[in-house]
């Protein structure tokens, strides 16, 4: 069997790992695996389809910024994409994340509905169903749900300065996404899945497979070297994890949440740039984005509780992540993030509740024991494994062959 997964990056950031973890499960079972990437990169085990056009994407984001139309620019990319495909003659192309500026959707599908491969889409968050936002959450909108028009979100990302183009880009989602003769679609919540099914990707059969993580990677008891990174030795702290801090993760909370935590307990934010780092309060320690997955797994091993006040979300990484590494949650009731707050320790709070924020951590300071943080790690193991996970895109893969 032979896959092709086209996603914006490969074996970097939580959607490509995820990629590149489903990609090994194939090569172990004696596939082919192909990833098609449009941005950043790591080395992988699967082979990997460059869609890297620089002067492409900063036309697509000029499309994008000026006329309202994400997903529509990068021909060049994607003719190259097309090419492969008719190279590699895949038995199935599973979608991840489209948008990006790397790939035209009307030049992919189009190919795709007259070539009749067999087509998996996994959807991290909900652009392919909307006519601009990848989130709506956060502005109540339930415009997809029939046609969407003068988009409360349309200076968000994929922000447009100019035109507001969504129902006309909801109506060409619509045209292209669906129709497909083999086609199923995965999400990695149950609250994505109501969503999904409500929309109309709905025709298609839906199912929920929560994400993995390395439970070999990420694990407790790893020795963090609070010096390299300015964490005072002896003091608890509390760990926020973004691999990008746009102010849907949540960083003014954790501003907030400082002047509500005692001096004796530290904020350890991780994934900020330095403008960012140079404006945080006393307090706080900032580090930029790691790509070290031992030194992201001693953070989370170390810290007293991961915070995500996250207002957007489908089902974090950072999450299990640190679960698997022993260290409780904090969350916002926001889209999948709870689905991992599967340990009493572990807590849920209303977004934009600093004072519960603040609770919460407090709470779990001061009852938090050795064998919570074991069965912190135990939930990781018997519900997140990635090996146990990702298996289930193969017997997905499977499925679809057979129809």
């Amino acid at each position: 069997m032979k896959v092709i997964q086209i996603n914006t990056i490969a074996n970097t950031g939580s959607t490509g790992r995820i990629a590149e973890q489903i990609g090994r499960q194939l090569i172990a079972a004696g596939h082919e695996s192909y990833i098609a990437f449009g941005r950043r990169s790591q080395p992988g085990t699967s082979e990997l389809i460059s869609l890297n056009d620089q002067k492409g994407q900063a036309l697509h984001l000029l499309k994008t910024r000026l006329f309202d139309r994400h997903g529509f620019g990068s021909q060049r990319a994607t003719r190259h994409l097309l090419e492969a495909i008719d190279r590699i003659q895949p038995d199935i192309i599973h979608v991840h994340n489209l948008h990006g500026y790397y790939v035209h959707i009307g030049l992919l599908f189009e190919y795709l509905k007259v070539k009749q491969i067999p087509v998996v889409f996994t959807l991290h968050d909900c652009w392919t169903f909307t006519g601009h936002c990848s989130h709506f959450e956060s502005v109540g909108c339930t415009k997809w749900q029939t046609e969407c028009h003068q988009c409360p979100n349309i200076k968000k990302y994929p922000a447009s300065w100019g035109m507001d183009q969504s129902t006309r880009n909801f109506r060409d989602k619509k045209r292209l996404f669906t129709g497909l003769k083999n086609a199923v679609v995965v999400t990695p919540s149950n609250w994505l899945k109501k969503h999904v099914e409500a929309s109309f990707l709905g025709e298609y059969p839906v199912k929920t497979i929560h994400n993995g993580v390395d439970v070999a990677v990420f694990y407790p008891d790893i020795a963090l070297n609070r010096a390299q990174y300015g964490i005072a030795d002896n003091m608890p702290f509390v760990l926020g994890v973004a691999s990008t801090w746009t102010p849907s993760k949540g960083l003014k909370d954790f501003i907030q949440l400082r002047k509500l935590l005692p001096e004796t307990l530290q904020i350890v934010l991780v994934g900020l740039t330095s403008e960012q780092i140079q404006i945080l309060p006393p307090g706080i320690t900032g580090i930029q984005r790691t790509e070290n997955t031992r030194d992201l797994a001693a953070l989370y091993g170390a810290a007293l509780v991961l915070v995500n006040p996250t207002y957007a979300d489908n089902f974090p990484s950072v999450n299990i992540e640190a679960l698997a590494c022993g260290t409780p949650v904090v969350t916002y009731e926001t889209g999948g993030s709870p689905e991992a707050v599967l340990h009493p320790q572990s807590k849920v709070v209303k977004p934009g509740d600093i004072s519960a924020l603040a609770e919460a951590v407090l709470a779990i300071g001061h009852s938090l024991r050795f064998q919570d943080r074991a069965e912190c790690r135990a939930v990781a193991e018997h519900y997140f494994d990635q090996d146990k996970q990702f298996q289930q895109y193969l017997t997905l893969y499977q499925t679809v062959l057979a129809r």
